[in-house]
């Protein structure tokens, strides 16, 4: 599997907020300390003042505004702490509704919390790293949003990683920048042509539009390594700064991280990849020439090598991967006249396989256009400030927006245009495959039932480790109120929630004679040692057993199924 992401948007219009609008915001939501969800409310608020330019250029106008908003938010934290020591306390004496309600809130108010510190705070911190000296108070809103949709991008892979690694790439499209011909074409000129589309190539792709790629591909190595790889050419492009030091600058980003199954793991192969196809004479072509395109992929175009024949693509030879056929076969539909959304629906509907696609035009780099068709992948668009940002998890995008859209390949495929000039769903144009529309409305959006400090790898080299270290604390919190103190008994009383009393009479009456547990992963062998323990509790009283969960199964069903529980 591997991962896409794509940010699109539009110019800041936002005002910065003060300093002291962020601390009475804070301050707020201490002096409420006693009533939970009002002083989550306000902590919330302050963290959407502080997403996108306009927050980024709060946190670092001044050094006082992350010392002020970090010690407030070490006071917040201690009343989570206090908050959830007396829950411990008063476990036993909550009913199960009263217990899970009150756990609810703490989890609000430390999900708030969380995202202040180590959404805002370190996304300020690392446009600052990647941005260099000019992030002041006098960088423009351009500047600010150019470099803070490359790191949006480079914390998405980061989480989408454990989908792929063994490559990564961040396309990004520049406009309306305010340099000449002649002296583009001398920087050009110095930076030097890559036909083979490698790590810092860049190139004038239409008039007024910039094409840069930053790419690293290593078969081995940890966690991390491919966004630092990435941020570090990012860094050192000094062409890149410059044209984003425009004050009218607009920045578009495709990016990739890639697990590779057709292809070998070289740069030539890593995602996004260009529609530039080779030359007769073997060099590759001019790619200025004809209409320009990028695009990534997840999944595999069966069929790909039967549409390089048919089509005739000259693709070069160092390109091995199945993905390029997505930019060259569009930028050939283009060529012939036909529009940009056409040009990307017939292309897609020409391919054979379970497939997510991401894809930039050079002449219209304010839109992303996104497909998906079968059931092995997907894709989100996530309403964030000012921008859309689209990931192929939830966790890709939850950092900026807990609204989005989840895209359905399973009944046909779909097709969604994103124009970064508009918002929410109005800014979207979603098509079936054959073309007919079907628009989206907010009734389409989706909430998010995670935060980014549900899925925080933290400190761990990875994610395996962090589950084995945060088990024990979990398991004591899925426990909490649940084990009673009888005498000289420990008595499991979980509630009705957990155990509907219907159910536990039946259980008891004999008329629920099978119990299957059901799961995936972790949860698969949880169930295991779930049906183990029924099986020896209940002596062979009760016909359990545990079942791996899949997207198709039929197994183990029967016409009458009202004697089965399944867990």
């Amino acid at each position: 599997m591997c991962g896409i992401i794509g940010i699109v948007g539009r110019t800041s219009t936002r005002p910065t907020p003060s300093l002291d609008e962020l601390l009475i915001g804070l301050d707020t939501a201490i002096e409420a300390s006693e009533d939970l969800p009002a002083a989550t409310a306000a902590a919330r608020s302050v963290d959407r003042q502080l997403r996108g330019v306009a927050g980024v250029r709060a946190i670092l106008s001044a050094p006082e505004v992350s010392v002020g908003i970090i010690a407030r938010l070490d006071r917040l934290d201690a009343v989570a702490d206090a908050s959830e020591a007396q829950l411990d306390r008063r476990a036993a004496e909550l009913s199960a509704p009263e217990l899970e309600q009150a756990n609810a809130e703490i989890i609000a108010l430390r999900d708030a919390l969380w995202a202040i510190r180590n959404d805002r705070l370190r996304m300020a911190s690392a446009v600052a790293a990647i941005a260099g000296v000019d992030v002041g108070t006098d960088a423009s809103a351009a500047y600010l949003a150019g470099y803070l949709a490359i790191e949006r991008a480079c914390t998405a892979i980061d989480r989408l990683e454990v989908r792929g690694r063994d490559s990564a790439g961040v396309h990004v499209y520049v406009w309306n920048h305010d340099l000449d011909d002649a002296s583009l074409e001398a920087l050009l000129a110095e930076r030097g042509d890559d036909p083979l589309f490698r790590s810092g190539a860049a190139v004038a792709v239409a008039p007024g539009v910039l094409s840069f790629v930053y790419k690293t591909a290593a078969e081995i190595g940890e966690l991390g390594d491919n966004t630092a790889a990435i941020r570090r050419g990012v860094v050192g492009d000094e062409l890149l700064r410059r044209v984003l030091r425009s004050p009218d600058a607009r920045i578009a980003v495709l990016g990739h991280t890639r697990w590779a199954s057709v292809g070998i793991i070289s740069e030539p192969n890593t995602h996004p990849l260009n529609s530039v196809e080779a030359a007769p004479s073997g060099l590759v072509s001019d790619a200025g020439a004809d209409p320009y395109v990028v695009a990534a992929l997840n999944g595999d175009v069966d069929n790909h090598a039967d549409l390089r024949v048919e089509h005739h693509l000259a693709i070069p030879t160092a390109v091995t991967t199945d993905a390029k056929i997505i930019p060259t076969l569009v930028a050939r539909r283009l060529r012939d006249g036909v529009a940009p959304v056409e040009a990307f629906r017939r292309t897609v509907a020409e391919f054979d396989g379970s497939v997510a696609i991401g894809a930039a035009v050079a002449t219209d780099p304010g839109r992303l256009f996104v497909a998906l068709r079968g059931s092995g992948q997907g894709l989100y668009v996530g309403f964030a400030d000012d921008a859309y940002v689209v990931a192929s998890e939830p966790y890709g995008v939850v950092e900026e927006s807990d609204r989005y859209l989840r895209l359905d390949g399973e009944h046909g495929g779909e097709i969604v245009v994103l124009d970064g000039d508009r918002d929410g769903p109005d800014g979207l144009e979603r098509l079936a495959y054959d073309g007919i529309a079907a628009p989206v409305t907010e009734d389409d959006v989706a909430i998010a039932e995670v935060t980014t400090r549900d899925i925080d790898r933290g400190s761990a080299p990875h994610y395996l480790l962090k589950e084995i270290t945060e088990s024990p604390m979990s398991l004591a919190k899925t426990l909490r109120g649940k084990i009673e103190s009888v005498g000289d008994e420990l008595i499991a009383t979980v509630g009705d929630m957990a155990l509907p009393t219907t159910i536990a009479q039946r259980l008891a009456n004999g008329t629920i004679m099978r119990v299957r547990v059901i799961g995936q992963g972790t949860a698969a062998v949880a169930g295991q040692s779930t049906a183990a323990l029924l099986d020896e509790l209940t002596d062979g009283a009760l016909d359990v057993d545990a079942i791996t969960a899949t997207e198709l199964s039929g197994f183990a069903m029967r016409l009458d199924m009202s004697d089965t529980l399944a867990i």
